[in-house]
């Protein structure tokens, strides 16, 4: 009988080979998920829909057709940029791009795309690695360098986010260029040069599409940040008449009512913006607006939903590896509204342990340890927070209530001051807190 053994073996292996081929469960291809109210509205989403189908069929035919798998991933990625639902899309775009570099390590495309996402889930570090991987495969593409410039400007390193800037904008000076130009000219203190560059950033781009009226809704952020409503006003009705529904106007229009104490109407505009698209930072701004309207309830009720949206990112960046929102940050202040102060520290610190030179970050700390008593501790952080000159007027009035409240009286006055003359419609809590050190000084 041994004679038989070695062929009947063969035979049963052949088999079980063939029922792998037979029997294997196609790969799986994530699919476009359906839109709801105003953002199923217009041809937009039609022209979405067709040319995802188009991918789709082409992978169920080829599932090696690597072009398609980018070309979709690209469309997901966009995707989560307008329904905001980054949880689905921005893994399934990292499926697809992952099946890409399996099959092509040097795909240039895919790499850009892969730290594209991962800038988007705040896993800087890494978006990083793979932008300088890409950039030694094409040394003269210009999106490449916008990524490089945003990794740098995240992780803290400003000189070096400014050399990438000048080279995205040498090779190919367009929207994107000019937004990180008023970026980084923003954080280095000049605001005038960072509202004509983003100017040139609204400019540059095609009425109605999204990156356009991004770029428009942050030149009005700018106006905001200048006290200028009325120019911030005309940008968001400007960006809804080009792009109805558009969530991020309807909240830019819900600060500016906000700014001018009418709560009831910035409440409609917020709550039209939480409708539409997934951010928790509608439900953070609509818990001050109903804290400011008197409906304590209300507040407590959006406080909970803000920091439920940013745990549920935490908890899927934790159980993934590749994937997953890193919001420690965001979480940080999110319990600073609940008063959990302790809950906000630790989130504060992880945050600053992941990227220690970024002035947000050192912001974020320093105010955690102001709300809970811890002066000096918040002065060092504030001292290195200011050290790029920037004039936002909300880290410019904490800085000088922490000034003052560490004896530095006549310097903490001064910054209180130049926060409420840049912007005298600054977040009211914080403006009121430094318009009582004013007067008791």
């Amino acid at each position: 009988m041994r004679k038989y053994f070695y062929p009947i073996l063969l035979v049963s292996f052949a088999a079980a080979v063939a029922a792998l081929f037979v029997f294997r469960k196609p790969e799986r291809i994530p699919q476009l998920k359906a839109r709801h109210g105003d953002l199923a509205m217009g041809g937009e989403w039609v022209n979405t829909q067709s040319a995802v189908a188009g991918l789709l069929a082409k992978l169920r035919t080829n599932p090696n057709d690597t072009k398609s798998e980018l070309l979709l991933a690209q469309a997901y990625m966009q995707e989560a940029r307008v329904t905001g639902d980054h949880a689905y899309y921005d893994m399934a775009a990292m499926e697809l791009l992952n099946n890409v570099t399996r099959k092509e390590p040097e795909n240039f495309e895919a790499l850009c795309c892969k730290a594209s996402l991962n800038l988007t889930q705040h896993h800087f570090s890494e978006g990083l690695a793979l932008a300088e991987e890409a950039v030694k495969l094409n040394p003269s593409n210009a999106f490449v360098y916008g990524l490089l410039c945003d990794a740098n400007v995240e992780l803290g390193r400003y000189a070096e986010a400014v050399r990438m800037a000048d080279k995205m904008n040498t090779l190919r000076p367009d929207l994107r260029a000019y937004a990180r130009v008023s970026y980084l000219r923003e954080i280095h203190g000049n605001l005038p040069g960072a509202i004509e560059a983003m100017t040139m950033a609204a400019k540059a781009g095609f009425p109605g599409l999204e990156q356009t009226e991004w770029a428009r809704i942050q030149l009005g952020h700018l106006y905001e940040n200048t006290g200028d409503l009325q120019r911030a006003e005309s940008q968001y009705k400007e960006s809804l008449a080009e792009r109805p529904g558009y969530s991020y106007a309807l909240a830019g229009l819900g600060r500016v009512e906000k700014g001018r104490r009418n709560y009831p109407a910035a409440i409609s505009y917020f709550q039209k913006a939480r409708a539409t698209v997934k951010d928790y930072a509608f439900a953070d701004e609509l818990t001050d607006l109903y804290r400011l309207n008197n409906e304590p309830a209300k507040a407590e009720e959006m406080a909970r939903e803000a920091i439920s949206m940013l745990a549920s990112d935490a908890k899927e960046a934790d159980d993934n590896e590749l994937m997953g929102h890193y919001a420690d940050r965001e979480l940080a202040y999110a319990y600073l509204k609940t008063k959990e102060l302790d809950k906000a520290l630790e989130h504060a610190k992880i945050e600053y342990a992941r990227r220690p030179d970024n002035i947000d970050v050192e912001e974020t700390l320093a105010w955690v340890h102001y709300k809970r008593g811890e002066y000096a501790e918040a002065e060092k952080q504030m001292q290195r927070a200011l050290r790029m000159k920037t004039k936002n007027p909300t880290l410019l009035c904490r800085a000088g209530l922490i000034a003052t409240k560490t004896g530095h009286t006549a310097e903490g006055q001064a910054l209180i001051r130049e926060a409420l003359n840049l912007n005298p419609y600054l977040s009211l809590d914080l403006a009121d807190e430094g318009k009582k050190l004013l007067a008791v000084n």
